[in-house]
């Protein structure tokens, strides 16, 4: 690898970011260029370091290289120092070039896509510090430090979101009512934002307690390999309260990646974030911040399934209560996964908007990802499930940044996001056309696009878990869900690209080509198209190599966990990966692939005769019951809002109508009046008479010597 790389791969973005302003005072371009060229120049150090993984240079025998410093020491803590470090192995390196590969194409594209904006410098700051946070999260050797890079990326999610908060427009949105455009994204962020820190919580609470029983095992430690090493800490937390604080503090980790990666019960945020420059978007849902949570359970995932097995081979209370708590945690997780894909692909079917269209499909997707890692731990028997998690979280990342940027160059061009305001714009910009249908197919699961095959891993691995006797009938409602998921995820995308692009053009297209021709997108912003195209069509065919990649030394670092193809050279990688996709070794053809050529039969059909060609009429299914329902996110939205939000508003103005203003307020009032009263009162003593004045001083000196005596003579013969 490059000098420094694990370093320099987030340190740069992050220097890049706090140069912003300086170099915006110098002049704007130098601002502009220097943001790209410092997250291309990060980009570059991340990818050096694939040499170091493929050669296995990184790998010291039993454990990966760490490059760490010391940063701090507690006194009354033997044996701990906290660590600022940086951990070189396969899944940090490989979630360090997404955000920032990914990250540098977006970059490029918003030089066209946010040209003219009056807040650059405050644009290109969050955008660079997003990237440096999200490369530093994953980079990081430990939990707290992984922690750091998470509230970094919420913090800048916060702020993008809401960019454009000064917009003066108004328009009218279903919860809020009638308010300016700047207000409701300054709405979203915020939005964003608390539900976010809701799983944040739990996520460090969760980090305290793992660290609190490490020291069991020594000294505590947040870090990962330190984790892994030994597991006195996964047994000293099953003891108490009989397994139970143990599942309370998985759940409580997990809440944090069901914030962050927008998962059943807290998606509610990631639809709004839509209000924040689609190169935002872009960056939120294919680089970073979602990702995050798919990074942290990958992460922590093989390290769980590692002590779980390794439990598994004692005996004991330990191993007794462990093997109850896990299995319903991994289930947790496969589960939410399963609902929240077919959940949010309902929603992407009824939605208008473009933009949101894409923004539900990302939190099925990332519902399919949290499927295979709970699949993988379900499993236990191999790493099927773990690497069909990985890949598709990497074909996630190439199409949906094709289809976002491709969505902001249509925005760019038709001025509004609602797709029924778009239509026929295939001739007017073919390449953007090409370019989002590459993407879409891609996202739709069709051959030979990197979607269909990281998909069908993931049908795969659903349908071993199936088929094995102990979770037969989890694996089949787990394969159910995502097979349905995956026919509605192809409908709503043919419906997409119709809408959009084929049909005839809206009154919106027309009364545009009026004031002026339109045009297809400028070169700055469609050459990152057509490479994250191209890519979205050639990463499917590595597989072998990521493959490879991965599990170089995963029979060392996990030796309980066996891996689905064994490794060998390149050619027979090849040829053992195409059997095990389309053959069987029980059957002619893959159930797997046979599962998916009929999602996309299922799906791809009434989507295309709707949709594209037009002969079947999809408006007569536009305003009955099921329509409303989904178009209303199941108004699971709505509910949210009345308790936690309007109910909120009505008792707070309540409680201030009824007990600060009739309560509290009146009090107040009632007392000032009687002392006003009082007042009153005495100052008819004040006669302004001198001589009658003297009088009252000489009657109350006298009151007062007589109380003294008499009140001194009571208490000399009454009382004892």
């Amino acid at each position: 690898m490059l000098a420094y790389a694990p370093w320099l791969c987030w340190v740069l973005p992050v220097i890049g970011a706090l140069l912003a302003p300086l170099f915006g005072k110098v002049h704007p371009k130098l601002r502009d260029y220097a943001a790209v060229i410092m997250v291309f120049l990060g980009a570059v150090f991340a990818f050096s370091m694939i040499i170091d993984i493929w050669n296995g240079t990184a790998f010291l025998g039993t454990h990966w290289l760490e490059d760490s410093y010391l940063w701090l020491q507690i006194p009354g803590i033997p044996g701990f120092s906290l660590e600022f470090g940086m951990l070189i192995d396969p899944l940090s390196v490989f979630m360090a070039c997404i955000a920032s590969g990914v990250g540098f194409l977006i970059m490029v594209f918003s030089i066209g896509y946010m040209k003219g904006d009056d807040s650059l410098t405050r644009y290109w700051f969050f955008m660079q510090f997003f990237i440096g946070g999200m490369v530093l999260l994953v980079m990081a050797n430990n939990l707290l430090m992984t922690f750091i890079g998470w509230e970094i990326v919420g913090l800048c999610s916060y702020a993008l979101i809401g960019f454009w908060y000064n917009k003066k427009n108004k328009i009218e949105d279903d919860q809020l009512g009638e308010l300016t455009e700047g207000a409701y994204n300054s709405h979203c962020g915020m939005k964003a934002f608390i539900v976010t820190r809701i799983g944040d919580v739990g996520l460090l609470i969760s980090i305290i307690f793992v660290f609190f029983f490490t020291s069991a095992a020594g000294a505590p430690t947040f870090n990962y390999q330190t984790l892994l090493a030994d597991f006195t800490w996964l047994g000293s937390m099953a003891l108490v309260l009989n397994g139970g604080l143990l599942f309370l503090v998985l759940f409580l980790f997990f809440l944090g990646p069901i914030g962050k990666s927008a998962q059943f019960p807290l998606q509610i945020w990631l639809p709004e974030a839509m209000a924040g420059p689609t190169t935002v978007s872009a960056l939120i849902h294919a680089a970073a911040m979602v990702k995050a949570g798919v990074y942290l359970v990958a992460r922590m995932m093989p390290i769980l399934v590692t002590g779980y097995l390794e439990f598994m081979g004692t005996s004991g209370p330990t191993q007794v209560i462990i093997s109850n708590v896990m299995p319903n945690f991994f289930l947790v997780v496969a589960g939410i996964g399963a609902f929240t894909a077919l959940m949010a692909a309902t929603m992407a079917i009824a939605t208008g908007e473009l933009k949101k269209v894409l923004a539900f499909s990302t939190i099925s997707q990332l519902g399919y990802m949290f499927l295979g890692l709970g699949i993988f731990a379900l499993g236990a028997h191999d790493a099927e499930g773990f690497i069909a998690a990985t890949f598709h979280l990497s074909a996630h990342a190439v199409f949906k940044a094709l289809l976002f940027l491709s969505a902001g160059a249509v925005l760019h061009t038709v001025h509004s996001k609602n797709m029924f305001d778009m239509g026929g714009l295939r001739k007017a910009m073919p390449i953007t056309y090409i370019c989002m249908l590459a993407g879409a197919l891609s996202l739709g699961g069709v051959p030979p696009f990197v979607g269909f095959w990281s998909k069908e891993l993931i049908f795969a691995s659903a349908w071993h878990l199936a088929t094995t006797a102990s979770t037969s009938l989890i694996g089949l409602l787990l394969l159910s869900a995502a097979a349905i998921t995956g026919a509605m995820t192809f409908f709503y995308t043919l419906r997409m690209i119709g809408l959009v692009f084929h049909g005839p053009q809206s009154r919106n297209v027309q009364d545009l080509e009026k004031k002026h021709k339109l045009h297809e997108a400028p070169k700055v912003m469609w050459i990152p198209l057509a490479i994250l195209a191209v890519t979205t069509l050639v990463l499917g065919f590595l597989y072998p190599f990521i493959y490879m990649y991965f599990f170089g030394q995963w029979g060392t670092v996990y030796s309980h966990i066996s891996l689905p193809m064994n490794l060998a050279s390149l050619p027979v990688m090849y040829g053992v990966w195409l059997t095990h996709t389309f053959t069987s070794t029980t059957y002619l053809i893959s159930p797997s692939f046979l599962i998916t050529i009929g999602v996309l039969l299922l799906g791809g059909i009434p989507g295309y005769f709707f949709y594209i060609r037009r002969s079947w009429d999809a408006s007569r299914f536009s305003n009955n019951a099921l329509h409303r329902f989904l178009y209303n996110r199941w108004y699971y939205n709505r509910a949210l809002y009345f308790i936690f939000v309007r109910t909120g508003i009505e008792l707070s103005e309540g409680m201030y109508k009824h007990i600060e203003e009739g309560g509290i307020d009146r009090f107040n009032y009632a007392v000032a009046e009687g002392f006003q009263d009082l007042s009153r009162a005495f100052r008819k003593l004040q006669t302004g008479v001198h001589s009658w004045n003297m009088i009252l001083l000489l009657i109350g000196a006298l009151a007062l010597i007589l109380l003294l005596l008499f009140g001194g003579t009571f208490l000399v013969f009454f009382l004892p």
